[in-house]
């Protein structure tokens, strides 16, 4: 009996006061290291393929990009479209963090309903990259890593209506994008509550207000 009490008495215990270390999951408290990663990585992934598609209208066929810039452009688009499906299964598979306090349920609701058109735009907008891309019958090829094939190619003026489409989408998913950037700052700055620290990775301190 001694010696198992002296064995236990050695366990390390965290203190209440200490905060929690950062998981791989999710937990009530926040977002765990796969959320944010992939979370950062989708951000950064769009801004650039907004870039270069914008880039890529200003070029003329004499251009050494002409044609390297659109192969980039829909092999990135093409990742983008895998991590979205990992994102959404690991999103369906996790708890999702507590709201914070004093958040009213308007407030919560619009949030949500931007969550999920951020999602709907992404992948409305991959969808009709894919139809500009294999309009022509062409499949697209991904880094020489595997081939995306054309299975709709029969949509009258199909490049052209599908062009439209994406371009007018990845406006309005640029413009929800700032929106939901600018919801989450003055989140940090004027309510100064937890909802960008979780994204950030920064576990609750002590100090933070319930």
């Amino acid at each position: 009996m001694n010696t198992q009490h002296n064995l236990s008495s050695r366990i390390p215990t965290r203190s209440p006061d200490t905060p929690p270390t950062l998981g791989i999951r999710n937990s009530t408290e926040g977002y765990g290291l796969i959320a944010i990663a992939l979370h950062w990585i989708v951000a950064l992934i769009v801004v650039g393929l907004f870039g270069l598609g914008v880039w890529m209208t200003g070029l003329t066929y004499y251009d050494d990009w002409y044609r390297r810039a659109p192969d980039l452009h829909k092999g990135i688009g093409t990742l983008l479209f895998l991590i979205m499906i990992l994102r959404v299964v690991w999103r369906a598979t996790n708890v999702a963090p507590d709201d914070e306090s004093g958040i009213s349920p308007l407030q919560l609701q619009a949030a949500h309903l931007v969550h999920l058109l951020l999602y709907l735009l992404l992948f409305v907008l991959m969808s009709s990259g894919y139809l500009i891309s294999t309009a022509d019958g062409r499949s697209i090829d991904v880094f020489g890593l595997f081939s995306l094939p054309a299975i709709v190619t029969d949509i009258p003026n199909q490049e052209d209506i599908a062009g439209a489409v994406h371009w007018y989408l990845a406006l309005s998913l640029i413009g929800l994008a700032v929106l939901h950037a600018l919801a989450a700052l003055k989140h940090h700055f004027i309510n100064r509550d937890r909802t960008l620290k979780k994204m950030l990775g920064i576990p609750p301190q002590p100090t933070d207000q319930p």
